[in-house]
């Protein structure tokens, strides 16, 4: 087995007393033990892209298109969270969500906007009969405080 980690951080994280002679197969059980405990964020975060972003349906034959769609995903990806994470601090319920559900039942949801004549947002009327509205209008209020922004419920 090949590993990075020293043979003392396994037994640690494996729960091994620090001055116990482990046997062979005990060493060999603590790594694959402590391998087994690994949260696989890199692979949910995946499957969420995928899911989410349906980065498996556009696939470019060109090398040079094929790396841009790659990092118009990663831009995706980063400004979905980073939205989460902004709205979050407002709306706790939002933490939870993943990619896929940020997408399906936040950003799909009905609104009017608003717009002066020089096309900033004055206001935004989100429908009070979406089941995130009343808790997203007051994390966008909050949010959108500096910029003097209205956010409202309605029927939209």
């Amino acid at each position: 087995m090949i590993s990075s980690l020293s043979f003392a951080t396994v037994c640690y994280l494996a729960g091994l007393p620090a001055d116990h002679k482990p046997e062979p197969e005990e060493i060999l059980l603590a790594y694959v033990q402590v391998y087994d405990q690994r949260g696989g964020g890199v692979e949910t975060a995946f499957r969420e892209d995928k899911q989410g972003l349906g980065i498996t349906k556009r696939n470019k034959k060109s090398f040079a298109a094929q790396a841009l769609v790659t990092q118009l995903n990663a831009l995706a990806h980063n400004l979905i969270i980073w939205f989460r994470a902004w709205l979050a601090q407002h709306c706790h319920k939002l933490w939870n969500l993943g990619i896929l559900r940020m997408i399906r039942d936040v950003f799909h949801m009905n609104a009017w906007v608003t717009l002066d004549e020089f096309e900033s947002v004055l206001e935004i009327t989100l429908t009070q009969f979406d089941p995130f509205a009343v808790e997203i209008s007051d994390a966008l209020r909050q949010l959108l405080l500096p910029a003097q922004v209205d956010v409202n419920l309605g029927e939209t």
